[in-house]
């Protein structure tokens, strides 16, 4: 390599010997360049300390190579895992994926559609906030940019895909009752649309046996779901306000949240002599196998989601959009047994 510095596409068209549109289109996609041409190109790269500035590139195109993610809260284990699929699968077919976080705000949330429209994407995958969302925001994104929404069903963008609610959690309801007592739901905050399907589908399982359903409201209207268990666990173990020694929480950081409790106020979790109260969740969160006992939970299809979501947006990129109603595919959710019920 020369000592010498390269800073734009010009100067290294000038000492490449290449035209500079030829040198675009070999950033783009070098196997669209001829084989002499892209010889050339990337012999001048060995020689020259030169790095295209992609953004500026992709800027310059009708169509970009960038994709846009969108997540209510990144630090929910669920999301992290799921943008990590997500990046992968963007990355390995040539896309340049953006992270963005709501932080649970609608203003960040707005923001961010805002900022990452201007980047012109070729298209966007988001799981809106849900309930506290800007629709009209939402909606005019979705309708400049190609959008697959996930996790998040508000009827926006070209499809949805996500998890079955109303299978998983009677799946759940059902063990649960099989070999224990039946369970309360603990709800979560009705942050997004899975916190009202949840609750609803509880009911419906619950009902569909001949029991009562009992729900446990929880304080709180924020994304901070183990501090809301926790506060509200270490409470409700203090009045005796939990109707059975089953607890079937929303998710699994209300349920992290919920054994904390358990354990500072001496109870054991689990199911046989000796403990005191079972606690179960939804999701499979990737910390759910390492709380104290591991937690039972309904695993959510984190990369049928990711996969399908992702597959379904190439679509959109490539002109086919879906025929009739705007699609939703949901996946099942898959009963995990371990030692906290």
């Amino acid at each position: 390599m020369t000592g010498r510095k390269i800073r734009t596409m010009e100067e290294f068209a000038e000492v490449s010997g290449i035209s500079r549109p030829t040198i675009s289109k070999y950033f783009y996609d070098p196997e669209s360049v001829r084989q002499s041409s892209r010889a050339r190109i990337e012999s001048a790269l060995e020689k020259y300390d030169y790095r295209p500035n992609i953004f500026a590139i992709n800027q310059n195109r009708k169509l970009t190579k960038t994709i846009g993610i969108l997540v209510p809260y990144l630090a929910d284990p669920f999301f992290a895992e799921i943008v990590r699929l997500i990046e992968r699968q963007c990355i390995s077919a040539g896309f340049w994926p953006i992270v963005f976080s709501a932080h649970g705000q609608v203003e960040l949330e707005n923001n961010a559609l805002a900022t990452l429209q201007s980047l012109r994407p070729a298209g966007a995958l988001i799981a809106p906030l849900g309930r506290s969302s800007d629709p009209e925001t939402v909606q005019r994104f979705t309708e400049e940019v190609p959008t697959v929404v996930f996790d998040s069903n508000l009827t926006v963008g070209k499809a949805f895909v996500g998890s079955n609610n109303f299978q998983s959690i009677p799946l759940i309801v059902e063990y649960l009752c099989r070999t224990g007592e039946p369970p309360c739901f603990l709800e979560m905050p009705p942050v997004n649309p899975n916190a009202t399907k949840r609750r609803d589908a509880f009911v419906t399982a619950m009902e569909r046996l001949g029991l009562e359903p009992r729900i446990v409201r929880v304080a709180g209207s924020d994304w901070d779901f183990e501090r809301i268990g926790y506060e509200e666990g270490m409470r409700l173990i203090d009045e005796r306000a939990l109707s059975t020694n089953t607890v079937l929480c929303s998710n699994d950081r209300l349920a992290i949240g919920l054994i904390a409790a358990a354990y500072q106020k001496g109870l054991r979790v689990g199911r046989g002599p000796g403990c005191a109260i079972r606690v179960a969740g939804h999701d499979d969160h990737p910390f759910s196998q390492f709380t104290c006992p591991p937690l039972t939970t309904v695993s959510q299809d984190y990369r049928a989601i990711a996969k399908r979501s992702v597959e379904v947006l190439f679509e959109l990129i490539d002109g086919i959009e879906p025929t009739g109603e705007r699609p939703e595919e949901l996946f099942e959710g898959r009963l995990v047994l371990r030692l906290s019920a």
